[in-house]
């Protein structure tokens, strides 16, 4: 089939096994990587964009105005194209430069908040509060707002329809990270119609204030929520089993790991979900089916979390997890990798 136009590649993206030594487990990727924007957040950036466009709030023509750390801005870049949109980003010194390239690559107009802010600290609040004012200032400009945008979490029905259709079989679990909270309530809320026994574990990165924990600085892009924000309304925490956290360090460690093993390049807040996965299936908190989310790709972030130099200027390295992550996976890993497993033991 041929398609016509670049957002129809939006969605249908496979899923990868990850070889765990139980066979009563299977640990099922969903590679949103392969969305065109490289990202999940292509979905719910064009739900929104054709949401605001039939409620009559987006006029043709008009401006897309919104704050993003890079994800959701691709996707509202390429969804402004189709649309013939104007877009302008808001973004802070926390978003990944690779992301900021593509977004100007994709013609989006970069606007950048001012103020001091520790490198590991997301200026959030700063965002949404100049990307507000962006929009009340020029005419036929709609602030997307996705923190508090039902169309949101209401961007990922197709994901829940394949999710279903791909595994040929009951979802145990789904483990994915929450920022905004659209994906993961989306996602939950379509995988629990569909089996209410579904269990639905969100992963934020230490530091943010989403499941009530004490707030501080992070690295990790895209997701959680830093202190001094508030948890944005499209967030339904009645859909979510489980919250936990992860470090930086087990996510970035997680991120650089699957590299070298499974060829497999994934985002720093991908590693996160996949150590949690990890670590409940080794548990026995989770068995069956076990569906993670590659939210976005690596390649993102090749300066950050796959540069080591990088992270040992930050003080991110930490060999520990490469040897847990060995532990839950060296069976498989050793018998159907065995040079991977090589390089990992020079490391």
């Amino acid at each position: 089939m041929i398609l016509s136009k670049v957002t129809d590649l939006i969605g249908n993206t496979p899923i990868l096994g990850i070889p765990i030594p139980s066979k009563k487990t299977r640990l099922l990727l969903k590679i949103e990587k392969n969305n065109p924007g490289g990202s999940i957040k292509d979905r719910m950036a064009r739900n929104m964009i054709v949401a605001a466009m039939r409620s009559g709030r987006l006029q043709p023509g008009g401006v897309v105005v919104e704050s993003s750390s890079g994800n959701t801005g691709i996707g509202l870049a390429i969804a402004a194209i189709e649309f013939g949109l104007r877009f302008i980003a808001v973004v802070d010194h926390h978003a990944a430069p690779d992301k900021i390239a593509v977004m100007r690559a994709l013609g989006a107009e970069i606007r950048y908040v001012e103020g001091d802010y520790r490198e590991d600290e997301v200026a959030v609040v700063e965002r949404q509060r100049l990307a507000a004012e962006v929009a009340a200032k020029i005419p036929g400009a709609v602030f997307m707002n996705q923190s508090d945008n039902v169309a949101n979490a209401g961007g990922y029905f197709d994901f829940v329809r394949e999710v279903i259709d791909q595994v040929q079989g009951p979802v145990d679990a789904y483990v994915g990270c929450v920022g905004t909270g659209g994906s993961m309530t989306g996602i939950a809320r379509g995988l629990k119609l569909h089996n209410p026994r579904t269990r639905t574990i969100a992963v934020e990165p230490a530091g943010s204030i989403i499941f009530g924990q004490p707030g501080r600085p992070y690295y990790q892009s895209g997701t959680g929520t830093p202190k001094g924000d508030t948890v944005g309304l499209v967030l339904d925490y009645s859909c979510i089993d489980l919250g936990v956290q992860v470090t930086d360090a087990q996510a970035f460690e997680t991120a650089r790991y699957f590299a070298q093993h499974t060829g497999l390049l994934v985002g720093g807040s991908t590693g996160g979900v996949l150590y949690k996965a990890l670590e409940f299936i080794h548990s026995g908190m989770i068995a069956g089916n076990v569906v993670a989310v590659v939210a976005d790709g690596g390649e993102k972030y090749l300066h950050t979390v796959f540069n080591e130099a990088w992270l040992k200027e930050r003080n991110i390295i930490d060999p520990t997890v490469w040897a847990q992550l060995d532990g839950w996976l060296a069976k498989d890993v050793v018998e159907e990798l065995p040079r991977a497993n090589d390089r990992l033991k020079v490391a």
